[in-house]
């Protein structure tokens, strides 16, 4: 086993005990969220800490020079916000609120990248952590956890791969706890995988998740592309996967990549020029047979995304497939989507729908899977693959 491995393995495994702190205290949909964002200031505090050390060393005392290359930094760190700053307090009677000040800082210095990431935590919750007294323990065995060698997050010592790895291992663990709870941040990664080997997206592709919890598929899209030219964007209704999404895309060294917090169905925010986005690759697994859809919106959809016909109001799937085919590029865009094997057979409007899409020749290939590789449920499901470059056959 290479030393990459078992370094790999050392931090997922110190970055899970730290999980025992909320064991037992709050369910895994809860506590995943704070592990998370502990795990991302300790990385930025890691590689923080390193540059300011190696600036130190390059220009010796030249605290201008110094400070100049710090503020070109990719994210930069407010004094007295970082986590050895925090852990330095792990005594301190308000360390919630310390923990809280700290985020709303690194937030404000880094607007451009980091805005509304760390809206939704909460360090200082009472209902969350209980009384001062038991809030103060956690929190203070939590900053203990991570500040154990295995998670030494420093550039050099560890990759951005394992970094990455270890976020993305943590979620498969959060959604094995979370139960039915998981499909609201969550897609199985052999699943993600074949996916996107199935969307197949190439060089100087624009790819899109329009329901993309968080980001487990479009990291697999990512890395399929087998290159850094591409552009990756997504949408996701959830405002705290959101977070969990824009923190997974910064671990990955995707930066630029485009994550809006929207109802992809009723209110799209990828839109350019009044019109909606359009993508080369659109890879999903939307929340499957969702009620309450939007279907009012529908009837009235300014982008006129379902001149199909608008699926019924308890079952949303052909709501995703009908936006995932209209914002793939025309004559070239190809769409790959996970659904509940009614999709194929359930009749009225879904039917008519269905026999639109393949009157058009849009359906490249449907693979069915079996049942019980999903946490939220126990049905086989299917992969849908639309082409646009496929020729219409009337």
């Amino acid at each position: 086993m290479s030393n990459e491995q078992v370094r790999q393995q050392d931090v997922n495994n110190a970055a899970w005990n730290a999980c025992d702190t909320f064991r037992g205290v709050m369910d895994a949909t809860d506590y995943k969220d704070y592990i998370l964002v502990m795990l991302f200031l300790k990385y930025l505090s890691d590689t923080w800490k390193a540059h300011v050390e190696e600036y130190r060393r390059r220009f010796r005392s030249d605290a201008t020079r110094i400070r100049r290359r710090l503020e070109r930094e990719r994210f930069v760190l407010p004094e007295d916000a970082g986590f050895y700053d925090l852990y330095e307090k792990r005594n301190e009677a308000n360390i919630g609120e310390l923990i809280n000040v700290a985020l709303e800082s690194i937030e404000e210095k880094n607007r451009t990248k980091l805005d509304g990431v760390f809206r939704n935590i909460d360090f200082n919750s009472e209902a969350k952590f209980g009384k001062t007294r038991d809030r103060n323990r956690r929190l203070k065995m939590l900053l203990e956890d991570f500040n154990k060698p295995e998670l030494d997050l420093s550039p050099g010592r560890i990759s951005e791969d394992v970094i990455g790895n270890t976020y993305i291992y943590l979620i498969e663990r959060f959604a094995s706890d979370a139960g039915k709870k998981a499909g609201e941040f969550y897609t199985p990664h052999k699943v993600s995988k074949l996916v996107a080997r199935l969307c197949a997206p190439k060089p100087g592709a624009r790819v899109c998740d329009p329901a993309c919890g968080s980001g487990g598929l479009l990291i697999e899209a990512a890395r399929q592309v087998g290159s850094k030219n591409f552009f990756l964007s997504g949408m996701e209704v959830n405002g705290g996967t959101w977070v969990l999404c824009r923190m997974n895309m910064f671990l990955h060294g995707m930066d630029s990549a485009r994550i809006e917090w929207c109802n992809t169905l009723t209110s799209p925010a990828l839109v350019e020029k009044d019109g909606l986005m359009k993508f080369d690759n659109i890879v999903a697994n939307p929340p499957f047979s969702l009620d309450k859809w939007g279907i009012e919106e529908a009837e009235h959809d300014r982008f006129k995304r379902f001149w199909r016909g608008v699926p019924p109001k308890s079952k949303g799937d052909y709501a995703f497939i009908t936006h995932m085919i209209e914002v793939a590029v025309e004559k070239k865009g190809r769409v790959a989507v996970v659904v509940p094997h009614g999709v194929l057979f359930r009749g009225a409007v879904e039917g008519r729908i269905r026999q639109k899409l393949v009157e058009e020749n849009l359906l490249d290939a449907v693979i069915g899977l079996p049942g019980n590789l999903f946490p939220t449920t126990s049905i086989p499901v299917a992969i849908l693959i639309f082409d646009r470059s496929r020729r219409a056959v009337y």
